[in-house]
């Protein structure tokens, strides 16, 4: 008995945002090839593109200017959201597109009360369909970003290996701080991922020291390195695993999968509540 109850809190979605407000550090490519290899691991993953720009959608084949409905339909309750969830060529990995249109809610919701709220409140019908669920932000701290934040229980930085991409860490961790006390949400930083790393260049070797000697949370073993097949990827409309399964962007995005569900594993282990041997033993009568 108590251990389905235990299964049964485990199923619920774990809402990961994936996030840094300078453009260029590898988020989009993160989300995507993060989650197809989650799935590829078992694990049912949906990935929400809550970038007006569509870039995941159209990572995974999906052109934003040829849809008619998105996540923008589905956090103004305008659709299902499963008649917005699609199949991508990854069995598991399924996809909410995004599209330009989404830049309109900026505006629609600055004067609508709890406008923090509206992703969540959309993602909260999904949650016990998936093991994961990723959301691709843009590059902009905006009421967007807030709604991300709001709806998530953690975030994943990705941090190019250079000297600028670490300017941009503070103002995103006092925003994280902003919404656990402005909107008493409980988001955790599940952890910094140093992208287009090189291990031959002084620079990145550098970045990738400093950042884990004063980066305040966790940062992920994992390094993703430059790779040509991963900026190629996108172009042909697939995950790095379908392109190019044997490159090297595809191998460390194998192994950051990987690492996060060790954490996964680790955290409920950690979290599990203990128990007496007379736990249960209740004398109920019907």
């Amino acid at each position: 008995m108590i251990e389905a109850f235990w299964v049964k809190i485990k199923k619920m979605a774990r809402v990961i945002a994936v996030c840094n407000a300078k453009g260029g550090v590898g988020k989009t490519t993160t989300a995507v090839n993060l989650g197809a290899y989650l799935a590829l691991q078992g694990k049912r993953v949906l990935l929400v593109d809550f970038d007006p720009q569509g870039n995941a959608s159209s990572h995974l084949g999906v052109s934003p200017i040829h849809i008619s409905e998105s996540v923008y339909h589905g956090i103004l309750d305008l659709v299902p959201p499963k008649s917005l969830i699609r199949p991508s060529l990854v069995y598991n990995f399924h996809l909410i597109p995004s599209a330009p249109h989404l830049a309109g809610a900026l505006v629609e919701l600055v004067g609508v009360e709890n406008r923090e709220y509206f992703l969540r409140k959309f993602l909260t019908q999904l949650r016990h369909e998936y093991d994961y669920i990723l959301i691709d932000l843009s590059p902009s701290l905006t009421l967007l970003t807030i709604n991300a934040l709001a709806a998530s229980d953690e975030i994943i930085i990705p941090v190019q290996a250079e000297y600028y991409s670490l300017e941009g860490l503070g103002q995103l961790l006092e925003t994280i701080d902003m919404i656990k006390e402005n909107l008493n949400h409980p988001i955790t930083v599940k952890g910094a991922l140093l992208t287009m790393f090189d291990k031959r260049e002084h620079l990145s070797r550098e970045v990738a020291k400093n950042l884990r000697r004063y980066f305040p949370h966790t940062v992920f073993d994992t390094e993703i390195p430059r790779s040509v097949a991963l900026a190629e990827a996108p172009s042909f409309g697939k995950p790095i695993p379908l392109y190019r399964p044997d490159s090297s962007g595809a191998q460390a995005y194998e192994k950051l999968a990987k690492e996060i569900l060790r954490l996964e594993n680790a955290y409920y282990v950690a979290e599990r509540p203990s128990m007496s041997e007379n736990f249960g033993n209740f004398n109920i009568e019907i």
